[in-house]
């Protein structure tokens, strides 16, 4: 007999570890085409104020576009009830209408206050920084709306288990993006960049949008209940928007330690973002409406958190050990000589420094779904308007004891905060088990990591270390994957 929020006619669904395996593969690609615009602005503009102003103003693009991360994860559930009682297009209408009350205000802020809005991101940076923070916001923030939207419509798609349609757009959004770049910017100059990132979101909103016209069961007429509908989404954006706002609050203490901070701290923290979105995003996205489907019992809560954060313990840990060897060779590889040397080197210490922040991250993105299947969301504005004030000052002193590692140390600490507040909400008894469990694994993970890395360096120069050290780290690995990781695997491929 099926369940309640399945249908007879329904076809066969992925595996969460397939489906998983795909988003994954579709934020790889994003992320790889992300990374190739990171490239262009550092070949083409070095590390200047005007690199920095762009940065600041991306940070706000980037606070969206958290946002809408968190929309797609906590819109899920919903859907999938409302295509199950035949009220699916009802539901997303009142979604959509509470995503326009959020949109207009960003937009009349990013496009006609953004010389004001400038001058708050770029703080004590040169006037030119602040001209390209103002020009670029005005691209930047009608970008990240269409994000808001095109996250609203891959959640609609994954209500009818659809994920292929979603990940084709962002990933041909990006490429396209990526492609208009590359052919205005030495023309017109680091605003092209802007250009490609709006593009990229329209691309990403307009194929899903085809896909669910196509697919959409609508269901019976209703009416609207817009004022519910963006109260979750309040519920669902606050605690993203404060973490993202956590890199903010960072970039802004960081511009304080002079030209060129702000840049070097945003290609380390997107190396670390993009490593817990291809790991630990993929599978937290995919798995919250077969979530749904299930009882989340505290036992079946931990099991999952613990689970699916090892398995993505395992890459940042490789990631980490790489760069700890090879880091600014890597750096100044990808992002050329302006970035060879100190500045190179800086970045691959930062990207090390930012590793327990990693951790905790993939601790917050797997458990901060299971808050809104379980029905536990209530409590996330207040946890994030605490937090936040919490981290001003974290990040403050942090920064003005250690400057630029100051500030991976506070997205760490409150990061931490955070991770250790959603488990109790969840309940003390997931608290307890899953809080041992993710420390163990991390402990455990980084331990083989620390070994593998640290012997072959011992013995080998160092780019011959970082191969020879991933090879052992995924050998120890595998002989000790009856440690957890054996288990965890298993996990995924079997909840559906």
């Amino acid at each position: 007999m099926p369940h309640a929020l399945t249908k007879p006619t329904d076809p066969p669904r992925r595996s969460t570890l397939a489906s998983g395996l795909l988003t994954a593969l579709s934020l790889a690609v994003v992320t790889g085409l992300s990374a190739a615009v990171g490239i262009v602005i550092a070949r083409e503009f070095g590390r200047t104020s005007e690199t920095d102003g762009f940065f600041a103003a991306y940070g706000v693009f980037l606070v969206l576009v958290l946002a809408a991360g968190a929309l797609r994860v906590a819109v899920m559930p919903p859907l999938a009830r409302a295509r199950a009682e035949g009220l699916f297009g009802n539901v997303l209408a009142s979604y959509a209408l509470g995503v326009a009350v959020i949109a207009v205000p960003a937009l009349a802020v990013g496009v006609l206050a953004n010389d004001w809005a400038a001058a708050q991101l770029t703080g004590g940076l040169p006037a030119s920084a602040r001209e390209t923070a103002a020009d670029a916001l005005v691209f930047l923030v009608p970008a990240a709306v269409a994000h808001l939207l095109a996250a609203l419509a891959a959640s609609a798609l994954a209500a009818h288990d659809s994920y292929g349609t979603s990940a084709a757009g962002y990933a041909l959004g990006s490429a396209l993006g990526l492609a208009l770049i590359l052919l205005r910017v030495d023309e017109d100059g680091i605003v092209a960049c802007a250009w490609g990132t709006l593009l990229n979101g329209c691309i990403s909103l307009a194929v899903p949008l085809a896909g669910l016209a196509l697919r959409a069961e609508w269901g019976r007429r209703a009416r609207l209940a817009v004022g519910p509908r963006l109260a979750e989404l309040a519920q669902a954006a606050a605690l993203p928007v404060a973490l993202q706002a956590f890199f903010v609050v960072c970039l802004r203490f960081a511009s304080g330690l002079g030209t060129g901070a702000v840049t070097s701290f945003t290609y380390a923290y997107f190396v670390a973002a993009a490593l817990v979105s291809v790991t630990a995003s993929s599978l937290g996205i995919v798995s919250s409406v077969p979530l749904t489907r299930v009882a989340l019992s505290p036992p079946r809560a931990v099991r999952h958190v613990v689970s699916t954060s090892l398995v993505s313990f395992a890459a940042v840990a490789a990631a980490a050990g790489t760069f700890a060897l090879v880091g600014e060779g890597i750096v100044r590889a990808a992002l050329g000589p302006a970035y060879a040397g100190e500045a190179g080197g800086e970045i691959g210490r930062l990207i090390v420094a930012l590793g327990p922040w990693m951790a905790a991250s993939i601790g917050v993105t797997i458990t901060f779904p299971m808050l809104f299947v379980a029905g536990r969301e209530r409590a996330l504005p207040l946890l994030a308007a605490g937090t936040l004030v919490v981290h001003v000052l974290v990040a403050w002193l942090a920064v003005r004891a250690f400057e630029l590692d100051g500030a991976a140390v506070a997205l760490t600490v409150s990061t931490l905060f955070v991770l250790v507040a959603l488990l109790a909400l969840l309940s003390p008894e997931v608290l307890t088990q899953a809080a041992r469990g993710l420390a163990l694994g991390a402990v455990v993970t980084g331990a083989l990591a620390l070994a593998a890395f640290g012997v072959a360096a011992l013995v080998l120069p160092a780019p011959a270390a970082a191969v020879v050290g991933v090879v052992a780290f995924a050998g120890l690995l595998l002989a000790l994957r009856r440690l957890g990781l054996q288990q965890a695997w298993s996990y995924l491929r079997t909840l559906e």
